[in-house]
């Protein structure tokens, strides 16, 4: 079976256990909203990719964890569109979750999907028990304070923002998150796999930034022009175009640079690659030397 596939396998039976016939209906379909359909998962594939390249010895407790990473990414993008926030009426190309759901119920979303992202660990962990502490500090980290989503969703509330900050803990944390728990999965030591997906968190961002500014809002499946319209940090706005698409280049070579001695270090350096060629729009995208 290919990531993808496990990916959203995982992420299905995921759902299922917040379903039920007790359960308030609104809240249960909204989460199954939120998470399904999809974007490119390139989170939870990565964290598969450096399972893979690990060993990957237990697939169904890697599979629980990519599929926990793309549920707490989920829920900051239901909580990143919420009015309070970026007031965001479209994401992957669909009403966002306070749109079609209303905002209260979107609140409950983000909250569910974060504790649903622990509970889907929790459960697959029972192949590999000696594991699971540190897969939930791992996506602890990832998600809390000081240095996870939240706090990258918080620092939007400061008078003064550190780009570099904001963005670590916005973007690369769950990045970091997923390279360091692709390889605590497989039973490998967490360690020297962060920096690899701090320095790949970062490139997204960059991309994700060049993408607000040159792309339309049909293009990209949600508003564009927010950080300008916002008053938020962006690569493009502080670097200029062609600086932020040399950063990004730089980002992706010192990330491939930094994948640590394992069976597997040439797929996941095809992988990151091929998933590199993606982030930029075709237009800015340089050949390959």
């Amino acid at each position: 079976m290919d990531s993808m596939s496990r990916v959203e396998r995982s992420l299905a039976q995921a759902i299922g256990l917040a379903q039920g016939s007790d359960g308030p209906p609104s809240l249960t379909a909204a989460m199954r909203y939120a998470v399904i359909p999809g974007g490119a998962r390139i989170r939870p594939r990565l964290c598969l990719a450096v399972a893979r390249a690990c060993g990957d010895d237990q697939p169904a407790l890697s599979a629980a964890v990519a599929a926990s990473i793309e549920l707490l990414h989920c829920a900051s993008l239901v909580h990143d569109d919420l009015p309070c926030f970026d007031d965001a009426a479209l994401r992957r190309g669909k009403p966002s979750v306070h749109k079609a759901y209303g905002e209260q119920i979107a609140v409950l979303v983000g909250d569910a999907l974060i504790v649903l992202g622990f509970q889907s660990i929790a459960v697959a962990s029972q192949v590999a028990p000696q594991r699971l502490a540190a897969l939930i500090a791992i996506l602890a980290r990832s998600v809390g304070a000081p240095g996870g989503i939240i706090a990258g969703q918080a620092w939007e509330s400061e008078a003064k923002i550190s780009l570099t900050e904001y963005q670590k803990a916005k973007t690369g944390a769950l990045f970091a998150a997923a390279t360091a728990a692709g390889a605590c999965s497989a039973g490998w030591d967490e360690a020297p796999w962060h920096a690899l997906g701090e320095r790949i968190g970062e490139a997204y961002q960059i991309a994700d930034d060049i993408r607000d500014v040159v792309l339309s809002e049909r293009d990209l499946g949600k508003p564009t022009g927010r950080d300008h319209v916002l008053g938020r940090p962006n690569a493009v706005h502080k670097l200029g175009i062609a600086t932020a698409v040399s950063r990004l280049e730089d980002l992706v070579g010192s990330a491939i640079e930094s994948i640590p001695k394992c069976p597997g270090a040439s797929d996941l350096r095809a992988h990151i690659l091929a998933e590199a060629s993606r982030l930029l729009p075709r237009e800015l995208a340089r050949p390959a030397a």
